[in-house]
């Protein structure tokens, strides 16, 4: 399944923190307690305490040079994929460092590039800077997506708006999908997964959208494929948290949000993954990953066509 690509940014430090030879833990601390400080409540998260491996040399060099950072960033989107994107975050990686930034205009996504630093030199590389193969790609066809299918979208959304109001759950803030999201289109409570290699559906509207980021959105939607549209490429993951501390995954909460999406008719056709968690997110690698959670997805997601 497409989502897995999508975990790779997330799960990034995970095994290490699992080996337990994260940076910061001091080795004299309980187990235990190491743990528990590497988690804190979904409300509370905004990115801080994301790590990446091997980048506090290069996050010191970054941070001194930010301005530098941030003009490479923004000169690659706009040449590369006509973009103008705001940079969130900056965290220093093994050979550089890893900048999170929101589009600004005209799609709507998250996305990361990486800007590679020369270490003995403290320099910046400005003219090297790379994004993960297919990752702005992916970003930009599920932006258009949001943006081709805007009634369906506005109806999932307010679906979910109503079951955090009607229900103990609540999703993340906005600042961490700003600060460490980076995974394409992303709401509070979902995110996307798209390829425009594999989904032919949306190739047409990409390509000409790639052409002229200006075009009008009748233009888009006439250029959608509709008949060639497969759902196992195109997923809705829907994550979403327990509103108190504490307290575990609702079963109920979850079988009638499984429950709703099957049978609901103005969402997006595609496939669904749900997931309901406690009230936690781990701190160095923004995932929920606490084996208690519910789940619904492969090889049981809800395909709706």
């Amino acid at each position: 399944m497409i989502i897995k690509n999508k975990r790779i940014i997330y799960g990034t430090v995970l095994s290490l923190f699992l080996g337990g030879c994260m940076n910061g833990i001091k080795e004299k601390e309980n187990p235990e307690k190491q743990m528990k400080n590497q988690f804190v409540s979904v409300q509370e998260y905004n990115g801080e305490g994301y790590i990446l491996k091997n980048g506090d040399e290069t996050d010191k060099i970054a941070e001194e040079n930010r301005e530098e950072v941030e003009k490479a960033v923004k000169d690659f989107f706009l040449k590369e994929y006509k973009t103008d994107v705001k940079v969130h975050n900056i965290v220093g990686n093994v050979d550089g460092a890893t900048v999170f930034v929101e589009s600004t205009d005209p799609l709507h996504f998250y996305t990361y590039a990486v800007v590679p630093i020369d270490q003995s030199n403290e320099k910046i590389l400005s003219d090297s800077v790379f994004s993960q193969e297919g990752q702005v790609e992916s970003a930009i066809t599920e932006g258009l997506y949001r943006k081709v299918f805007h009634d369906e979208f506005v109806g999932l959304d307010d679906y979910l708006k109503k079951i955090v109001k009607e229900e103990p759950v609540t999703g993340r803030t906005i600042e961490s999908l700003q600060n460490v999201g980076g995974s394409g289109y992303m709401t509070p409570y979902y995110f996307l997964s798209s390829s425009v290699v594999n989904d032919e559906a949306i190739k047409p509207v990409y390509d000409l959208y790639m052409k002229d980021p200006q075009v009008s959105i009748e233009k888009l939607r006439a250029a959608y494929n509709e008949q060639v549209f497969n759902p196992t490429y195109f997923e809705v993951v829907i994550h979403l948290f327990m509103r108190e501390q504490d307290a575990d995954p609702d079963e109920k909460v979850f079988n009638r949000i499984v429950n709703d999406i099957e049978s609901m008719g103005d969402i997006p056709t595609g496939t669904y993954s749900i997931f309901v968690n406690d009230n936690t997110v781990h701190k160095q690698s923004f995932e929920a990953v606490k084996e208690n959670f519910l789940e619904k997805t492969t090889p049981d997601e809800i395909i709706k066509e």
